[in-house]
């Protein structure tokens, strides 16, 4: 197995275990960055949408409705888990929207066919950017946009402080360069996307959510990524999880994000 395709089966295997948590806590503490993404998106009646890196389908409900009347959304992630969910509010939406396997390496579209590509706090996890980047390209029209989410990092980010510090205990990924601060410098993506035919820029903005304590944290951001751990390792990633970020850990805690939006569009 190559490392691309390692890496891959590894992030199905994550992805997979937290869908639901997805589900349950984290698409709501997310719809901030939702409403930016879409917001900056501008979506219009009758156009064609892409939603890369789709997870349970929150951003391409919204998108649906958007492009009513006449448009249509395609949704796509690399786990089942998530896409099963995605296909549920698919099917009780009130606009629905196609729920498809895909990958910013290999999107499942004809080339030029897509006015809108969608990617909310996805492409930090993409293995090959450059790649991702011309695949992104070649999917879109010309004149067509791309707008993306991506965390900065831990300095000006909670929930990538809070990760990386945690993932310091686990086993390293199969594969480097990705997760939540990924591209917390993003130029160099920008410069792939320039040489793939796109022109981007950048803004950001601090968004945030809430967690009561340090558990219901911990339980959502942290316990499934750090369950196949031994439990002194666990209580080792906690501590110095808390030491961090956390020094009560009853009390609740606002966690304040510097979310970049990366704004394209095609030549």
């Amino acid at each position: 197995m190559d490392d691309h395709a390692d890496g891959h089966a590894w992030q199905v295997g994550v992805w997979d275990r937290i869908s639901q948590i997805y589900w349950d806590e984290i698409d709501r503490r997310f719809a901030s960055v939702i409403a930016g993404v879409l917001a900056r998106a501008d979506l219009r009646a009758g156009e064609r949408v892409l939603d890369l890196g789709t997870g349970t389908g929150a951003v391409a409900e919204k998108a649906a409705h958007a492009v009513q009347p006449n448009g249509h959304v395609l949704a796509i992630d690399i786990s089942p888990e998530m896409l099963a969910l995605a296909r549920q509010r698919a099917e009780r939406a009130p606009h629905t929207f196609r729920v498809e396997d895909g990958a910013g390496e290999s999107i499942p579209a004809a080339e030029a066919s897509v006015d809108v590509i969608l990617a909310s706090l996805s492409l930090m996890y993409v293995i090959d950017r450059p790649r991702a980047a011309r695949e992104i390209a070649r999917a879109l029209r010309p004149g067509g946009r791309l707008v993306a989410s991506v965390w900065a990092g831990p300095d000006l980010c909670d929930i990538v402080l809070f990760q990386q510090t945690a993932g310091a205990f686990a086993p390293t990924p199969p594969v480097p360069g990705v997760g939540p601060g990924a591209l917390a410098d993003p130029q160099p993506f920008l410069e792939q996307l320039a040489r793939a035919g796109i022109d981007a820029r950048v803004e950001t903005e601090v968004l945030g959510f809430e967690f009561e304590d340090f558990t219901s944290a911990w339980d959502v951001l942290a316990g499934v990524t750090t369950a196949m751990l031994p439990p002194k390792r666990q209580r080792e990633a906690q501590h110095a999880v808390q030491a961090v970020m956390w020094p009560d850990p009853g009390e609740p805690r606002h966690f304040r994000n510097t979310t970049q939006f990366i704004i394209a569009q095609r030549h």
